[in-house]
């Protein structure tokens, strides 16, 4: 399909463009599961290498010489897909942004993995309990994927990873380090963590504790199989979530900080549990 240079702004495919919150695009009617918005090279082309199929795109003009090879790949990936040029009021007037690093792409959401089949190979999960910053979530997928992590669980009052700005923050990472729901949407722990212990692994709640053991215990590098649990910015994890784990771990700090962000607190403990630590060593 040739590039569409719009002069009304009324096209229905620019729907899903329109100043959409990500829970409506996830309900997107004549979608099997919802759509999401893309948005940068990075984030595009890596839904494209895991074969998500492009629904729109919607780019402004200045952008189009250097997005040309991306284009390319996405009228490749769906032939018919409406490629919308537009100039930077009528971006703004469509979307509600102010500023966006490159192409939008509105994407058809793959179907998540059923938990068992996620387990089944990985050696070192993240679990993620009601993280609702978008930009952790995409940071701790960056460090996730950098830094071994198998897959990452998230609970159902956890923000969705594919949402505009965690995959943006994340450079794409979400596509490709796998994830799921875990639990359920009540109470994840009492479901999640025997799901857990039932593929075999330990589970660790990052929290601070009396009886917590520091991060580089040996029990914990030992653990063929372990997740590691994070929590929220402000409340930290649930107490329930703590004692239904098998340890409580802490990073040991200096200079009396007693915590870090949970996206940093979250790349310090898979830099210190991966396995191929002993494959370095």
């Amino acid at each position: 399909m040739a590039l569409i240079y719009p002069e009304a702004l009324d096209d229905p495919r620019l729907a899903v463009f329109r100043d959409q919150p990500d829970s409506q695009l996830r309900a997107f009617q004549g979608t099997a599961n919802g759509l999401f918005i893309g948005e940068s090279r990075n984030v595009i082309e890596r839904a494209l290498n895991k074969g998500v199929k492009p629904y729109a795109v919607l780019l402004e003009r200045h952008w189009i010489d250097q997005s040309q090879p991306l284009i390319d790949r996405l009228l490749a990936a769906n032939p018919s897909l409406p490629v919308f040029v537009v100039n930077m009021q009528q971006f703004q007037e469509v979307t509600g942004y102010r500023i966006a690093r490159g192409a939008l792409a509105a994407m058809e959401r793959p179907a998540l993995p059923a938990l068992h089949e996620l387990l089944k190979d990985a050696r070192r999960v993240a679990v993620l309990e009601d993280i609702t910053n978008y930009t952790n979530i995409g940071a701790i997928f960056r460090s996730a994927a950098a830094l071994g992590i198998d897959a990452v669980l998230v609970t159902h009052s956890c923000h969705d990873p594919f949402y505009r700005r965690a995959a943006r923050v994340s450079m794409g990472t979400v596509f490709q380090v796998p994830w799921t729901r875990i639990g359920s949407q009540q109470d994840w722990s009492h479901e999640g963590i025997p799901q857990l212990h039932q593929a075999g692994f330990k589970v660790a709640a990052l929290a601070l504790s009396d009886d917590s053991i520091p991060l580089q215990s040996k029990v914990l590098h030992d653990c063929d199989k372990l997740a590691l649990v994070l929590g929220t910015e402000g409340d930290g994890l649930s107490a329930h979530t703590i004692a239904d784990c098998d340890y409580t771990v802490r990073i040991p700090m200096e200079h009396e900080v007693d915590s870090l962000n949970v996206a940093a607190a979250g790349a310090v403990a898979f830099w210190e549990l991966r396995t191929r630590h002993r494959e370095e060593c």
